[in-house]
């Protein structure tokens, strides 16, 4: 005894759409669910009307492939702060930006501190 497919399935060995464009009424119970569905979770996952800006660095040097820093440790002062959520204004060094950040998003940033040993 085969298993019998799946009434979704079935459209893959038939054409759905015949000439002119119609589709006969006993498989628009099968058509119109599939194509509401694919067409709900497009719409809710926004990829049809616009895209996602998800980039963390929206100001900064932004005419290099990446932004780099170098410093050396000998020239720095007993203690420096570097930004992490690249809102500062003073970028690469931190100037509490983070602050404004966290409660606007939630999130938990703050800045690299390093202090150096006498």
């Amino acid at each position: 005894m085969s298993a019998r497919p799946l009434p979704m399935f079935a459209l893959l060995r038939r054409p759905v759409i015949s000439a002119g464009f119609r589709i006969p009424k006993g498989r628009l119970t099968t058509v119109f669910p599939l194509g509401a569905t694919v067409a709900f979770r497009t719409i809710l996952s926004g990829k049809n009307t616009e895209e996602k800006d998800d980039r963390i660095n929206k100001t900064i040097d932004k005419d290099v492939s990446k932004v780099v820093h170098n410093f050396n440790v000998e020239d720095l002062g007993s203690k420096v702060a570097f930004c992490r959520c690249w809102k500062s204004k003073k970028f690469p060094y931190c100037d509490g930006s983070h602050g404004l950040h966290n409660r606007m998003t939630g999130d938990n940033v703050g800045p690299l501190i390093i202090i150096k040993k006498a």
